[in-house]
């Protein structure tokens, strides 16, 4: 007795002959009439996906997991043609040879009949070279058919939070909208991705899914641009997070905005100015074993404390014998800490440290340039000074030299005052205290994961500076934010 299997595969494009039931009914005839036992157990059937990946067929690797095994419950495989099997290739190629060589199987189209010689094998590889092109083909003309439709403004995609579909084109949902409308606002105002979730989640707000709002489900708000009246799509594929893809087509929808232009680019300008706070070769989340991590550094020699077991924070470059200074302090003494100087700078009333970034679509702006030059022209006086000292330089060479740097330094720091003085009406501080009660929440949040703790602390702390010696903590925080 012989024993066979089915695959059946349908895709979304395929035609009422190649339903899962046409399929299934004529491969148990072959079986019938060619004396193969096919069991229902025996039967693995893919609906509506399509063949290019065999990894993305969930009942296909079943299939072949089930030849592997050691009952092997079956010595052939029923296709009704050998497309149904596979439409790549190399998919067909390393699959079929596996069954035959590793688990004896066999697969038979019964409807494309092939003798057991030298030239089946040819005959089957162009077979499966037609089916390859067309499939290649097919999904390039429906490409080709889904650009015109994205560039002519209509919707092909599910309608983004704030908006509903009505004849193809997205409506705006008020309370929804306005909600959105508040999303912008308050991260313009300096709220991170994080706040603004757990604020929606604690209004029982879901999103279209029914989910709870995360992270990334705000960022994806800010920096969809349907909301300023425009479409995006990749014809390459889903960009995911990649919102810079080259592959994105952006076109103009026929739908309202919720979001003026303005507020969009202000919007933007801040994703660009948090992207300059991630250092290049940081590590990755899953490695940070803490929120403090990089973030405070030795008062003697400018490096990062790292965390020392049982539970104490040291110098690195003591630790390696570079420092003198050790700055050992405990990890819950110095979390207390700096959480207690970041409540009293939430309520205090003089101005706070902070130092300004800024950023636009580019990447950086007038005002990182200029502190960029400030900080080139204070290296150089720092290396004219180390030069001086070896007598590389005569004291007339230096004093000269030491004059035209200090001067340049001097005529950057004015600029970088004009630039302040742009927006007054602005009450930086005020935001920035705002801010500041905002990552404590998140930081004294008992629920809160420790990645959550990071982007908060992170969000607002450029650098924290702790001096055992004068057992000071000085915390200097960005703006904006």
């Amino acid at each position: 007795m012989k024993y066979a299997a089915a695959y059946i595969r349908v895709s979304t494009n395929d035609q009422t002959e190649y339903s899962p039931e046409a399929q299934k009914k004529a491969i148990a005839k072959y079986a019938k009439d060619n004396g193969y036992v096919l069991l229902p157990e025996n039967i693995y059937v893919d609906e509506g996906i399509s063949g290019r990946k065999a990894e993305k067929r969930p009942a296909f690797m079943q299939m072949i997991a089930a030849a592997k095994s050691k009952e092997k419950p079956f010595e052939v495989i029923l296709v009704h043609k050998f497309d149904r099997f596979a439409r790549s290739r190399e998919d067909s190629v390393v699959y079929k040879s596996l069954l035959k060589k590793e688990c004896g199987v066999k697969v038979i189209s019964i409807t494309e009949s092939i003798e057991d010689d030298k030239f089946s094998i040819i005959l089957e590889a162009m077979m499966e070279a037609m089916a390859e092109y067309y499939s290649i083909n097919l999904s390039e003309e429906v490409k080709k058919g889904m650009t015109e439709k994205h560039l002519r403004g209509e919707l092909q995609a599910t309608p983004a939070f704030g908006y509903t579909v009505k004849d193809n084109i997205l409506v705006p949902v008020p309370d929804e909208a306005a909600l959105v409308q508040e999303i912008f606002r308050k991260f313009i105002a300096g709220s991170g991705y994080y706040a603004i979730a757990r604020w929606l989640n604690d209004l029982g707000i879901k999103t279209h899914r029914g989910n709870r709002f995360e992270n990334r489900s705000i960022e994806y708000i800010i920096r969809n641009p349907v909301y300023v009246g425009k479409l995006r799509w990749n014809p390459a594929g889903k960009s995911r997070r990649d919102f810079k893809n080259e592959s994105i087509i952006l076109s103009a929808g026929k739908h309202e905005a919720i979001i003026d232009q303005n507020t969009w680019e202000e919007a933007q300008k801040r994703v660009e100015i948090m992207k300059t706070r991630h250092k290049y070769h940081e590590l990755p989340m899953e490695r940070k074993k803490d929120w403090l991590s990089g973030l405070v550094y030795c008062a003697a020699c400018g490096t990062t404390l790292v965390f020392a077991k049982p539970h104490y924070w040291k110098c690195n470059n003591y630790t390696k014998g570079a420092c003198r200074f050790s700055q050992h302090i405990a990890d819950e003494l110095l979390k207390e800490a700096i959480l207690n100087t970041m409540r009293q700078d939430a309520e205090t009333e003089y101005l706070l440290n902070y130092n300004e970034i800024h950023a636009n679509k580019k990447g950086l702006d007038e005002w990182t340039t200029l502190e960029a030059k400030l900080k080139k022209v204070q290296h150089s006086i720092q290396r004219l000074r180390e030069a001086f000292l070896a007598g590389a330089e005569s004291v007339e060479e230096y004093k000269q030299t030491k004059q035209t740097l200090e001067e340049e330094a001097a005529n950057i720091q004015w600029q970088l005052e004009q630039l302040k003085k742009k927006e007054p009406g602005r009450n930086y501080n005020a935001e920035l205290k705002s801010a500041i009660k905002e990552a404590l929440a998140v930081l004294e949040s008992t629920t809160a994961t420790m990645e959550e703790k990071y982007n908060a602390a992170h969000g607002i702390i450029e650098k924290c500076i702790w001096d055992k010696e004068k057992n000071t903590l000085q915390i200097y925080y960005f703006y904006p934010f």
